[in-house]
């Protein structure tokens, strides 16, 4: 999937939050932290973890939207570092269950934050790519959903969210 489109629509956000945020410091540490969060309220979500409860997961709808919402803040970390270079989503066969794959991702973010290169940034989006693989979300329904919450979160700025 090609990321470029992605990447200009979240720089765009980013500078209308920034501008209407009045956000003037470095909040690289936040956006990692909120990957971090919106990471784990996709994993509450699919409830793949949860081997003392009988729910299953949530509706898909609900599931792609905590998706794309890491989506927002893996691009703007990107984005943070100079490297919205990234053209295409690296996709590369991760093994493990869902579980498995999201303590991965954890590791990748972490080692992400702390590295800040582009083979860690890379590692971050083959992992996610991996987890909408094991959750079958195609590409198509990441970039319409990712718009779709793009739209919503202009609204939410513009309603003092």
């Amino acid at each position: 999937m090609e990321l470029a489109t992605l990447f200009t629509m979240q720089r765009q956000l980013d500078a209308y939050i920034q501008k209407n945020q009045f956000v003037t410091e470095d909040v690289f540490k936040e956006k990692g932290l909120a990957l971090l969060v919106e990471l784990a309220e996709l994993a509450n979500e699919t409830k793949c973890f949860k081997f003392w409860s009988s729910k299953g997961p949530s509706e898909r709808n609900v599931i792609l939207e905590e998706y794309v919402d890491s989506i927002h803040f893996l691009l703007s970390l990107g984005i943070e570092k100079e490297l919205d270079s990234l053209e295409v989503w690296p996709i590369v066969e991760v093994d493990g269950d869902l579980t498995e794959l999201f303590l991965q991702t954890v590791n990748a973010i972490q080692e992400f934050l702390v590295a800040t290169d582009m083979q860690s940034y890379k590692n971050i989006w083959i992992h996610y790519g991996a987890i909408a693989n094991r959750l079958e979300i195609s590409y198509e329904e990441i970039m319409k959903a990712y718009v779709d919450k793009n739209e919503e979160n202009y609204k939410r700025q513009q309603t003092g969210y």
